[in-house]
């Protein structure tokens, strides 16, 4: 499978001379800073970038001509570090984010308990002279040291004439704690207000909300990491002795595995890498890949993925793809593709915050001289003016969008649900005709016998067998099915001579001394009527000899168990589902009656460019579409659809055109992806909502003198938990 190309690493996308890279960025607090790397990186001819705050992440399209050593000079300029994410480091979780988190939970305590006994010794009944000198005291380590990642992120911006939410907050402290302090030491305190507290608890109810941030932010990146770890981390190879021509195994990292190698999978363990099954048998649990429930069962032949399980034979397999190329890499690549991009929502937040902070600091300073004018106390003028300054930081408001797309879309992934990009959710609520493709899609796209008729005293094994003898001369995809319906069946099939092949008709083979035909009517002089009656969907073919038909076989691409439910369960949401088919009307008739599709919406005899012309004619009749197909000739029909999915079975071709990838092939993950999409659009919604409401709100009240400074900061922090822990809400989505 390969679900379409990505930015791992530098390579050539949709022109010859566009790369794109992706970059980890370290340094960014707020949506301020995302916005800010953007604009740098937007500057250079011919460059695109997206920065995301939840991943930490940069996707930067570029010219060839532009090194990715410029990129990451540019970003360091701004201010932040940049280093590339090769394709192996995407596969494994960010190892940095436990220090930061550990950094700031020591500063979180250290602050909170030297601000509860600064708040003790300045808000109790007591009042004594050493009092404003012990506040002092302990204020300092927590405004020098607590607070110091936001002073030093301040200073950064600040020297590339920028600033962000630490610019915010690193004044709003400095301010409270300098002013106390040049009023403790001038003696002008028995007439103003200290604010040590204010500076204290501050930076601990900050300090306390970035980290708490930051580990909710980890959870959210929980289901990616599960889906990262999903790999194996070593593998059993079989290796031949030069000398002795032996064959042992030799235990390597994965990343010395090549393609070609034959690889040992025992029961239990998991699947290394993409191969096929040269010997043995099994079953596959697929669930942590595709979401499906019930083991797959496996023999020689069959294609394995990394990632799944070995849960009872043993198996070798021979590796078809290796690191990144494997369908586990290019899913974890998808997944943090769309969690990378920008949704509308998010650029008009993207848009505001990079003008916030500078607005915001105008608003603050006009606060302070407004007050001071008013009361004629520079000190409660302080006051006022810290109380804009921190309540007004902007962290929801970076946060809304990319930590809804990063629970989402991780979630999907564990589903079987692979989302493209943030414009894709916005695009699935919009739709209200569903337009399935029929084989590969509501069929499972691989044909079988589903009735077998014999003439009376005749038994249907014995027709069964004669014409899995003549059909194994064939390799016709009917003359495969009949064959492997035997073989099911452990009837042993005779050998056949003067096999002849009749195109567009049949075969025609000796067993033993009976000429044996079969394939369609008109190849036998008679046909009885029990056989010629026979009404089924599918293809079918009559066998006999000495010019009579003695039994009939019908080979047909049978209809996947959960495709009625899922289109049913489609229509119960007001969704007119269309079937298109290149196969006659009669079989695509009687599979749209087995899964409830109206006759009037099925389409049959269609050529791939017909396709194309329906959901252009639905469109043009006001209908937004979203079509769902398999194969190449699906693929122009995916593109044109405003919503295009593939089945993840399906070809490469299909899978580059969609917009969304079902990993299991099963109709089910269509209402799966389209409400895991309307939930994540949910859900950035009321995060963008809380986010801005909570900015118009709090400006107004605080620069009315109706906030505490210390209330400021709390709320300031608490709404940024808010937003993170209503976007963890997905990681329960689309359950079954």
């Amino acid at each position: 499978m390969n679900p379409m190309s990505t930015t791992t690493d530098p390579r050539p996308e949709t022109e010859a001379d566009t790369l794109s890279v992706d970059l980890a960025i370290t340094g960014m607090t707020c949506a301020s800073c995302s916005a800010r790397i953007e604009r740098k990186l937007g500057k250079i001819d011919g460059v695109e970038a997206s920065v995301n705050l939840a991943t930490e992440k940069a996707t930067v399209r570029h010219p060839g001509s532009v090194a990715v050593d410029d990129l990451i000079s540019a970003v360091e300029s701004a201010g932040y570090g940049a280093t590339v994410i090769e394709p192996e480091a995407r596969l494994a979780p960010p190892s940095h984010t436990p220090i930061a988190r550990a950094d700031l939970q020591r500063r979180a305590i250290v602050a909170g308990a030297l601000a509860l006994v600064v708040v003790v010794i300045a808000m109790g009944p007591w009042d004594f002279a050493a009092g404003p000198w012990l506040e002092w005291l302990l204020t300092t380590p927590v405004v020098l040291w607590a607070a110091w990642p936001f002073h030093r992120a301040a200073a950064i911006n600040a020297r590339h004439l920028a600033s962000t939410m630490d610019t915010l907050v690193s004044l709003g402290v400095s301010a409270a704690y300098l002013w106390s302090t040049v009023t403790l030491f001038t003696g002008a305190g028995t007439e103003g207000h200290y604010y040590f507290e204010t500076a204290a608890v501050i930076t601990a109810f900050l300090l306390l909300g970035r980290w708490l941030e930051a580990r909710s932010k980890d959870e959210g990146r929980s289901a990616l990491t599960e889906l990262m770890d999903l790999g194996s981390k070593g593998v059993a190879v079989q290796r031949i002795d030069a000398r002795t021509r032996a064959t042992t195994e030799v235990v390597l990292p994965l990343d010395e595995l090549q393609v070609g190698d034959h690889f040992i999978v025992r029961p239990g363990e998991k699947v290394a890498t993409d191969g096929v099954i040269v010997d043995g048998t099994s079953s596959i649990d697929t669930s942590l890949v595709t979401g499906e429930s019930v083991p797959v069962d496996v023999r020689t032949g069959d294609h394995v993925d990394a990632g799944t399980v070995n849960t009872s034979g043993r198996l070798i397999v021979e590796a078809t793809a290796i690191g990144a190329d494997t369908t586990y890499s290019q899913i974890v690549r998808l997944v943090e593709q769309a969690q990378t991009g920008k949704a509308d929502v998010q650029r008009l937040a993207d848009r505001v915050s990079a003008v916030f902070v500078p607005v915001v600091l105008g608003l603050a300073l006009l606060t302070f001289v407004g007050w001071w004018i008013g009361s004629g106390s520079a000190t409660t003028a302080i006051g006022v003016a810290v109380t804009v300054l921190i309540i007004a930081c902007p962290c929801a408001l970076g946060l809304a969008t990319p930590m809804a797309l990063l629970v989402g879309t991780s979630r999907g992934a564990q589903r079987g649900v692979l989302i493209k990009g943030p414009q894709v959710l916005e695009d699935t609520r919009r739709v209200d005709t569903l337009v399935l493709d029929k084989t590969g899609t509501i069929t499972t796209g691989i044909a079988q016998v589903t009735d077998l008729a014999a003439s009376p005293g005749l038994h249907p094994a014995a027709v069964l067998t004669a014409a899995a003898a003549v059909e194994s001369g064939s390799e016709h995809p009917i003359a495969r099915a009949i064959v492997r319906r035997a073989q099911e069946q452990g009837i042993k099939i005779p050998a056949i001579r003067d096999f002849e092949s009749l195109p567009g008709a049949g075969a025609v083979a000796t067993i033993k001394d009976t000429r044996v035909t079969v394939g369609r009517a008109d190849l036998f002089d008679e046909v009885p009527s029990e056989l010629s009656t026979l009404e089924r969907a599918g293809t079918t073919v009559f066998v006999g000899w000495d010019g009579i038909a003695r039994g009939a076989l019908t080979v047909a691409d049978e209809v996947r168990e959960t495709s009625g439910d899922a289109i049913r369960a489609l229509r119960a949401e007001g969704l007119q589902v269309w079937l298109l088919s290149g196969d006659n009307e009669h079989n695509a008739t009687t599979i749209a009656g087995q899964v409830g599709i109206d006759p009037e919406h099925v389409i049959a005899d269609v050529r791939p460019q017909d396709k194309h012309d329906v959901i252009a004619r639905l469109q043009d009749e006001g209908r937004v579409v979203a079509m769902v197909g398999d194969g190449v000739n699906d693929a122009a029909a995916i593109v044109r659809a405003d919503l295009g999915m593939a089945m993840g079975t399906g070809t490469d071709v299909a899978m580059e055109s969609a917009d969304i990838v079902l990993v299991h092939a099963d109709l089910e993950s269509v209402p799966r992806a389209m409400a895991l999409s309307r939930e994540t659009l949910q859900i950035i919604k009321q995060n963008l909502g809380w986010a801005f409401g909570y900015n118009i709100a709090a400006i107004p009240l605080a620069m009315a003198g109706l906030l505490n400074p210390m209330i400021a900061g709390a709320a300031m922090a608490l709404s940024s938990i808010l937003v993170v822990l209503n976007s963890l809400r997905l990681r329960r989505a689309i359950d079954d």
